[in-house]
């Protein structure tokens, strides 16, 4: 056509070079949306076939982001101290939770005293005038849920009926006071001795130690 060149000649060479120059044009049009589709030319077959091209996935642009993108390490390492904090957390609630139960089955009357020692001894200067008469034992942790406890022994040297308000101080292994419990007995005979509860709400490691702080006869 207007080439004066054979059919079977240079014509179809102008041919496939109009059809590679418009899909090279095509290709780059279809790149800038994200969809890169070659499709072939047909020299004599008019079947329509084409092969299509994925691009590989890119990552995130980093000006999306906000600082520096956590490291898979430092990610782990959150998790790791996320997970040590909620185990915690879990293990003094659940001993507390234990320490409420435990104190909830003893008498009503021996709850009011503890209430009554803890008013008591807030105008108590010093240890008070009965720390001779108190001492702590151990109690095994199946008999109290599995939580840290100890029984006061409180004793009446005097010859008269009489209260007593007692304040436990639980120590952890540094020394540090860590709670604090307070224990009444109401209306203890002469000579008589009793064995009220303090009972500590913390979780059952690190293992305290119980010391009486203060002890009042009134």
């Amino acid at each position: 056509m207007g080439s004066g060149v054979s059919r079977g000649g240079r014509r179809l060479r102008v041919r496939r070079f109009r059809c590679f120059r418009s899909a090279s044009a095509a290709v780059a049009v279809l790149a800038t949306a994200g969809t890169l589709t070659l499709t072939a030319c047909g020299g004599g077959n008019n079947n329509g076939g084409g092969t299509t091209v994925r691009p590989s996935p890119t990552p995130p642009a980093t000006e999306s982001f906000t600082g520096t993108p956590p490291s898979p390490l430092s990610s782990a390492a959150s998790s790791a101290v996320a997970s040590a904090r909620a185990s915690a957390s879990a293990a003094a609630s659940s001993a507390s939770a234990r320490a409420d139960e435990f104190e909830a089955s003893v008498s009503a009357a021996a709850e009011r005293a503890n209430q009554e020692a803890h008013k008591r001894l807030a105008n108590v200067q010093g240890r008070g005038n009965a720390v001779s008469d108190v001492s702590l034992s151990g109690i095994p942790r199946a008999q109290v849920n599995d939580l840290q406890a100890a029984h006061v022994n409180i004793h009446n040297s005097t010859d008269k009926t009489a209260n007593f308000a007692v304040q436990v101080d639980f120590r952890d292994p540094n020394g540090k006071v860590v709670e604090t419990r307070y224990v009444g007995a109401e209306n203890v005979r002469p000579g008589q001795t009793v064995h009220p509860y303090a009972i500590s709400h913390q979780p059952p490691q690190p293992v305290l130690k119980p010391e009486v702080a203060k002890a009042e006869r009134y």
